[in-house]
């Protein structure tokens, strides 16, 4: 079965998501605030008790609202830094975009990686996909897990197994 990561501000698209099976669902909201975001991962969080739930950005509001992990930009502190406040078990996934960036999240901690963009996507315009082999390449540069991200569809998404990836990450693939 394909391993599926949601990336979401929405609570209808988030329960959707954990009832179809997806393996962790990552709350992004950025243009909430910070009381918003914490309401909604709450929210979340109470609807879709199966399924991992991570806040975007904030680990204070993921520890607070007893996420099961933040997922950190690139450029964020080491999660090796921040694992300390945190309880056994929290995740901490990362976002890369080069196999440099990737072997630090590796060596700093972080439990995996979301890479890309592998193809171009309607949620971030301008940008061109780096690609299959740029994604094997750097599935084979780390024994991190890497969930494929960027402009996956039901057409693409089973190339990014083969390619190497643990599974791929969306925002439009969970849009109804």
């Amino acid at each position: 079965m394909l391993r599926r990561y949601c990336i979401t501000d929405s609570l209808d698209v988030a329960v959707r998501a954990a009832n179809e099976g997806a393996a962790m669902i990552q709350v992004r909201a950025k243009q909430m605030s910070a009381r918003q975001l914490f309401q909604l991962s709450l929210r979340i969080v109470a609807a879709c008790p199966t399924c991992p739930v991570l806040v975007n950005s904030r680990l204070d509001i993921a520890l607070a609202m007893g996420a099961a992990g933040v997922h950190l930009p690139s450029g964020s502190p080491a999660p090796s830094a921040l694992r300390p406040i945190a309880p056994p078990g929290f995740l901490f996934g990362v976002s890369c975009h080069t196999v440099d960036e990737l072997r630090v999240a590796e060596s700093e901690g972080a439990d995996f990686a979301v890479f890309g963009p592998i193809f171009p996507t309607p949620s971030h315009p301008g940008p061109p996909g780096i690609g299959l082999e740029a994604l094997r390449a750097a599935c084979a540069a780390v024994a991190l897990p890497i969930w494929a991200l960027g402009g996956i569809g039901p057409a693409n998404a089973q190339d990014c197994i083969e390619a190497g990836a643990t599974g791929v990450a969306g925002i439009t693939m969970f849009l109804a």
